[in-house]
């Protein structure tokens, strides 16, 4: 059996996903599997796979699915691994020549139960780090602190161990397709903390069709899905009054957007939701009034 699950959710790619086919096949170690889970492509994905497939090259498992969106592919990807340790690889991401070898080397010598994984580098497309470098004085950190005590910028990889990323399923809310997918990241955080690998593992490219580019929309047309991530994050032990007075504005914008007249009670945090209520409607037409001209 392969040690690592390189899994790629694809919606209608075909035209980039080449760039990560083919940086998989230049990896100086072979000891993985490429998962691609087909959320409902309606471009030529589907051929382009099986030629792929064809050639042998690397080891390839193809799921085709309707379209659920970003956290539904996680699902079905969380539900069909069966290596010790899972990444997810975007459609429009490649990873450098040599970072399979290095995530396996440095988990043989340094992982354990006791983790959850690995927390890794994102550079751009010209080698440039996204963000900040990892805190040299850290072997171990949860995602979490990671951003909120230590004052890290910037998207990083995540290595998890399989066993304990199929915990915290996202939820599917009927006619929405966006849950953040933090929220099983911080769930998992309340339990573990992760290795500090200060190595690039993922080279990124945001594209215009990509969902951190359509952000507003992504609010307005998935309210409930936004509306329960706030609330589970309002939950967390870790997080200050401050991070959590954010998360009631934002769940106060979003329970407005699907004409919510029960959050107030629905809130885990009342007092602070109730005291976030101006900017949250503020919130609420600053997204109705940029979103209106867009295609919903």
């Amino acid at each position: 059996m392969k040690m690592l699950t390189i899994f790629t959710p694809t919606f209608n790619r075909a035209y980039c996903l080449h760039h990560c086919y083919e940086s998989l096949k230049r990896q100086t170690s072979k000891d993985f599997v490429w998962l691609i889970i087909d959320d409902g492509s309606t471009d030529y994905t589907p051929s382009l796979v099986k030629s792929w497939i064809g050639e042998n090259m690397i080891e390839i498992k193809y799921i085709q699915q309707p379209n659920q969106g970003m956290h539904g592919a996680h699902n079905t990807a969380y539900n069909n691994i069966d290596t010790e340790l899972n990444v997810c690889i975007d459609s429009d991401d490649y990873m450098p020549d040599d970072a399979v070898e290095k995530i396996i080397n440095y988990w043989i010598i340094n992982g354990s139960k006791k983790v959850s994984g690995i927390i890794g580098l994102d550079s751009d497309t010209n080698g440039q780090i996204i963000g900040s470098r990892l805190p040299d004085q850290l072997k171990k950190s949860s995602l979490f602190d990671l951003y909120n005590k230590h004052g890290v910028k910037g998207d990083k990889k995540l290595v998890y161990r399989t066993e304990v990323s199929k915990k915290y399923p996202y939820p599917i809310f009927k006619g929405e397709k966006y849950v953040g997918l933090a929220y099983k990241y911080y769930k998992l955080d309340e339990e573990y903390e992760m290795l500090l690998f200060n190595e690039v593992l993922c080279c990124v490219e945001y594209l215009e069709d990509g969902s951190s580019r359509n952000m507003l929309n992504q609010y307005r047309k998935n309210p409930k899905g936004f509306a329960f991530y706030r609330k589970e994050l309002m939950n967390l032990k870790s997080a200050n009054l401050g991070f959590k007075y954010r998360q009631c504005i934002h769940y106060v914008s979003s329970s407005l957007l699907y004409k919510n007249s029960k959050f107030i009670y629905e809130t885990p945090n009342k007092f602070l939701t109730i005291l976030a209520l101006p900017l949250g409607i503020a919130l609420y037409f600053h997204i109705l009034f940029k979103t209106a001209t867009s295609d919903y």
